[in-house]
């Protein structure tokens, strides 16, 4: 069923924000004090989870009940299209800023701190023992603070994330297919699987890390 008049639908005021944000802010608070020795982590990480997950339930349920009474008309799906649009673009240019700074450091940063080009007063006057080698190593005893200077190899963790994004970009395009050919069961299980390996490209690399800080 579609609205199809001209009106815009326009929910009524929702809760489900602030639950997120309750839940969200559990996450990292919770993963901060863990990581830094509190047994409330662990505990707090858990209910953030619940939280979150509740909230997720709830609210999808919401615009999918909504959705299925006829509410929404062709400029309500529009705007969906251009949230999920803008979404993208804000993830492109998060890791866009990532890389920049990536390069900005390694090209640019370091050879500068070194004394190369126009940086021999920035190498004589704030670091003059520097040295432009890469990972960078700043600490006269990195292993007092475990710190990791190493660079990451290609395999390992890595290799397998990569192999996981890779997957559950099959499996979403999968659950796309299914909702277009009206198969529920089929989107279901597609994005039940593209839930759980997102969960897996997140649980490698942040029990990699807190195993180096611990």
């Amino acid at each position: 069923m579609t609205n199809t008049d001209n009106s815009y639908y326009l929910p009524d005021p929702s809760h489900w924000p602030i639950i997120g944000s309750i839940g969200l802010f559990s996450i990292f608070f919770g993963g901060a004090v863990w990581l830094n020795g509190s047994a409330v982590g662990p505990w707090l990480v858990v209910a953030g989870f619940i939280i979150f997950i509740y909230m997720l339930v709830g609210w999808f349920g919401t615009v999918i009940r909504e959705s299925e009474a006829g509410a929404y008309n062709d400029q309500v799906d529009d705007s969906f299209r251009m949230g999920m649009i803008w979404f993208i673009f804000s993830e492109v240019m998060f890791f866009a800023c990532f890389f920049g700074a990536l390069f900005y450091a390694r090209i640019l940063s370091v050879p500068w701190l070194s004394g190369e080009g126009v940086g021999f007063m920035t190498n004589y006057l704030l670091w003059s023992d520097f040295s432009a080698v890469w990972p960078i190593d700043v600490m006269p005893d990195p292993s007092a603070f475990n710190v990791y200077v190493d660079i990451v190899p290609a395999w390992g963790v890595p290799a397998v994330n990569t192999i996981i994004l890779l997957t559950s970009g099959v499996t979403i395009t999968l659950a796309h297919w299914a909702i277009k050919e009206g198969n529920r069961k089929g989107l279901v299980r597609w994005l039940f699987a593209t839930f759980i390996l997102g969960v897996c490209f997140c649980w490698p690399a942040g029990s990699g890390i807190y195993t180096r800080l611990s």
